[in-house]
Order: C-alpha cells, then structure tokens, then sequence
C-alpha cells in the first residue's frame, strides 16, 4: 500500500516545526509537504518544502499538491506585535487558516490537525479577540465535516522560540520554577511543544487506526500529556485509545 502524504502549515514555529521533525522521524508519511515564508530547518528525502513569502497563494498551494495529503496540520498562528494589528492578525490566525481548511477539504485531505489554544470558551475569556480567532477557526473546521478533525488546545506552550516574546518568557520561567516543585502544576498550565507536537501526531495514528472518541476530537492539555508523554509509543506504558472526548471549548 502507498504511503501516505500529509502537510504542515506553520512548520517555521515552534509546535509546527516539532510536528515535523516528529513526522520525518516516524517516517509514516511521504511525502511530507510544508508550505512556509522561508525554508525549514529540517531536512529529509521525504520532505517537500515549498517557499511562497505570499501568504494569499497557500491554499491554493496545498489545493493543488499531489498527491493529495491524507493529513493537514496547521499550527499557524502569530501575535498582534509581529504581525503589525489586530486586523493583520486576524487575516493570520483566523482567516488563512480557514480558507487552509475549506483548500483541505476541497482537495480531498481525510484529516484536518488544528492547533488552537486552551481557555478560549470560557464565559469571559471567549470574548478576548485571541479567543474568538481560534475558536471561529476551531467552528469552521467542525462545519467543513472532515472524515476526521482534531483541534489541540495547549496551555502556555513552552519552549524557545525562534523569535523571542518577552511576557511569555516570563510566563514560562515562572511555570518552569513551579515545575520544579510539582510536574503536575507545569502540565496544568503548559506543555513542551514537543509533546504538544507528539500528542497531534499520535491523535492522527489512533484515528487511522479507528480509534478516535469522536469525529470532531478536541484534545485539552491532560489528554497531550497523556498522548505526546506517557503513551508515547517507547514510553514504559503502552499506547492506548483515549478515554473520552471533551466538549469543544494555540
């Protein structure tokens, strides 16, 4: 049987270029597309890094790749200051990756990975713009009725950064520092994007495998440690299908 393609938009970040290192090493897609502003660092046979610094041509890029991916994850996502504006912002966080969706879907992708973050449906912090981006996109995804949609909704994602973000290094000291006293309390409030970056992969494995606990799968913060750490295939405790699906809430 051939093996399958997949692409990953916001592969330059830091969850994005976790999944892809994490792709290539599992070696279970090929090709792997990314579609990016400028080249990733990783480098395999079995990747297809497509540069195009505009950003209104990518989902007409990922319409048209062939083969067509089984599997699109975007973690695409930039912040107010880099990107200028709340407006530009939005066109980012919100729009592209919308308009990635319906090109995914278009083309026939199976499965749609959406990192989005934690905490956004809450009765007042749905209302901050940062929630409503993720959470319109997290809506049009489960609108769009893929085979399979999985939306990750991390905590503070720790990590270094390419380009720094100063409160939310302070954030992540701060979280590190209570890591030390309590792993749990870390994982409550963050997780390495390497897990983060495991738990989408792993979630696409179970799913190809029949084993998702819904059409439309929200991963929370407990379920990425459990996916992308402790059952982690390699791990001291073996690979099992997730317990239950939580009601949909980077």
């Amino acid at each position: 049987m051939a093996t399958p393609s997949t692409a990953i938009i916001g592969s330059t970040g830091l969850v994005g270029s976790n999944i892809l290192s994490t792709l290539l090493a599992l070696d279970t897609f090929n090709p792997v597309n990314t579609i990016t502003r400028r080249a990733p660092h990783a480098t395999s046979a079995h990747l297809n890094a497509l540069i195009e610094t505009d950003t209104t041509k990518w989902a007409d890029i990922l319409a048209g790749l062939k083969p067509t991916p089984t599997t699109v994850f975007s973690a695409l996502g930039t912040t107010r200051a880099q990107a200028g504006s709340l407006a530009n912002q939005w066109k980012i966080d919100h729009d592209l990756n919308i308009e990635l969706a319906k090109a995914a879907k278009g083309a026939g992708a199976r499965t749609f990975v959406f990192v989005s973050g934690g905490g956004t449906r809450g009765m007042i912090s749905s209302w901050a713009p940062y929630s409503k981006m993720k959470n319109g996109v997290e809506d049009a995804v489960q609108e769009l009725e893929f085979e399979q949609a999985i939306v990750l909704k991390p905590g503070m994602i720790l990590g270094q950064r390419e380009q720094n973000r100063t409160g939310e290094s302070q954030f992540q000291t701060l979280i590190n520092a209570l890591g030390s006293v309590s792993g749990g309390v870390k994982d409550r409030l963050g997780q390495d994007a390497d897990v983060i970056a495991r738990a989408a992969v792993r979630a696409v494995q179970l799913a190809d495998e029949g084993k998702a606990p819904s059409k439309f799968w929200i991963v929370d913060g407990d379920e990425i440690i459990k996916l992308g750490r402790t059952e982690w295939p390699g791990n001291d405790v073996a690979p099992a299908a997730p317990e239950a699906v939580k009601a949909a809430e980077q």
